[in-house]
């Protein structure tokens, strides 16, 4: 196998969770509104750090669609997939933009915003709130 080289993003950036390899910047962030089975997703023009697997046909809640899975190329993780072709017109936009999982990617904010410390007075269970 062969030296994998990893691009290093400037500015804030979108990281896999798993491992912290740079694959996304927010300029290239589309959408917010996309879900997969395991919750949120992201829709972005652009990705880097990834190695994508092989084409398929996948029924999605918009329609048909060919697609290929997205592995880090660190950690060999999945973090999303590739629309390779939509077969209904008015999908036709996702073509060739990548969907980063929300929950195996992190923003770099994420990361810089340490430690939440709750500081409002805590409750016990029993009490009212």
């Amino acid at each position: 196998m062969g030296r994998v080289f990893v691009v290093e993003l400037e500015g804030r950036s979108y990281r896999c969770k798993f491992c912290n390899t740079h694959l996304a910047l927010p300029l290239d962030l589309v959408s917010r509104s996309f879900h997969c089975r395991r919750g949120k997703a992201y829709l972005f023009n652009n990705a880097v750090n990834i190695t994508i697997g092989t084409l398929e046909e996948r029924m999605m809640l918009s329609g048909l669609h060919t697609v290929a899975d997205i592995f880090c190329c660190s950690c060999g993780q999945i973090v999303g997939w590739k629309y390779e072709a939509a077969h209904e017109k008015g999908q036709k936009y996702k073509e060739g933009k990548y969907v980063l999982e929300r929950g195996r990617i992190v923003d770099e904010m994420d990361l810089s915003a340490g430690v939440f410390i709750d500081t409002r007075s805590a409750m016990s269970d029993g009490e009212d709130a």
